[in-house]
């Protein structure tokens, strides 16, 4: 299968996660990626040692990339990293705030020497208030509202995910593409400013106009906070299933066919979306008392009947063994870790993902190829 970014090179001054998924999914579509890691390495490579024996998020995020160790503090590396980036196609970083222009590499500088080069600064906020501080995931969780969304009636929580870090890489990601697909009308690169700020902010904007518009979405836990009924709920045999009614053919059916009362469906405190979740209390109770009654094989077919939505609420040790959980092998320095498959799925079969570099693994001969001399 031929990768649609093959003969492109990606120099990535990056580490965490942001920059990396980035940089993963251009190493993913074919492009050549050079990952640049400090003496002690991507501090990712930390983060525990679950993926067999490797870091589970360093192993997930850094496929196919070839890692090069150089300290930026010295001069002969900061040369040796110029003439990378001047033969390049994109340039990613996410160095801490301001460090990437004092250590000579700032987009305007680099695109001077390659006017064709695509530069990628990630960070905490956008240029302007702000811009100056570190900022992490669950920061940018609360400064946007997220984790205040987020969690049960009792108290906020965090997305059990890097979700800030992974909105923006993914963002990132497109932007790349954009700017690529524009290079080759033009024939000239641009460079792009992508913040876990911006891309959360982004992601909320529902909840955002919800607000302004008078009704700020609530803590629901696994529920959902402008439609009801839509969340989880316990059968007999101990399970949880979510349910979500998107209209009212479906609440309708439900009543019928789940509920045993097709009256319901006429109560005037039930008969539409906003009544229903006006009266969440009532409808909650409704479906929990009969979900109570009922082992969840008797519970599924009659959702099945119905053409209700519906799905278990598993466990990690569930989800592991789902049916519909494709894996892809890719190889570690510890050995092969099975991971989830990349979601875009091609005609032409799943991608070959390259394997996860050691630390400063390909150094030397990249070193070489790059040499002044």
């Amino acid at each position: 299968m031929r990768k649609p970014l093959e003969g492109l090179l990606v120099v990535a001054l990056e580490q965490a996660v942001a920059a990396p998924l980035c940089s993963c999914r251009m190493a993913d579509a074919g492009a050549r990626v050079i990952k640049i890691e400090r003496p002690e390495g991507d501090f990712a490579r930390g983060y525990d040692r679950l993926a067999g024996g490797e870091s589970s998020y360093f192993v997930w995020l850094n496929r196919g990339k070839e890692s090069v160790v150089l300290d930026l503090r010295q001069v002969e590396a900061c040369e040796t990293l110029h003439r990378m980036i001047a033969r390049a196609d994109v340039f990613v970083e996410n160095l801490a705030p301001g460090a990437a222009q004092r250590l000579g590499f700032g987009h305007a500088r680099l695109r001077a020497g390659n006017r064709r080069l695509v530069t990628v600064s990630i960070a905490g906020f956008a240029p302007g208030a702000g811009r100056e501080r570190k900022m992490y995931d669950l920061l940018v969780q609360g400064e946007t509202g997220l984790a205040e969304i987020t969690g049960t009636p009792e108290g906020a929580g965090r997305v059990g995910i890097s979700m800030s870090d992974l909105a923006c890489g993914l963002n990132a990601y497109a932007a790349v593409l954009e700017a690529l697909s524009l290079r080759e009308r033009s024939g000239e690169g641009t460079h792009i400013e992508v913040s876990l700020f911006d891309a959360t902010a982004e992601w909320m904007t529902v909840p955002l106009l919800q607000h302004e518009g008078g009704r700020t979405p609530q803590r629901v836990g696994v529920g959902h906070p402008t439609i009801a009924p839509y969340g989880a709920f316990g059968t007999a045999d101990g399970r949880r299933i979510i349910i979500s009614i998107q209209n009212e053919r479906e609440w309708q059916s439900f009543c019928t066919h789940v509920l045993g009362d097709a009256s319901l469906a006429a109560d005037e405190r039930l008969s539409s979306n906003v009544a229903r979740v006006g009266n969440r209390g009532l409808v909650d109770g409704l479906v929990s008392e009969r979900f109570a009654a009922l082992a969840s094989d008797a519970l599924v077919a009659l959702l099945e009947r119905a053409s209700i939505a519906w799905g278990f609420l598993n466990t990690m040790a569930e989800f592991a063994q789902h049916p519909s959980l494709s894996r892809v092998s890719v190889a570690t320095p510890s050995g092969e870790v099975a991971m989830p498959a990349p979601a875009a799925r091609f005609e032409a079969g799943t991608p070959v993902l390259g394997p996860v570099p050691a630390l400063g693994e390909h150094t030397s001969r990249v070193l070489a190829e790059f040499s002044a001399g």
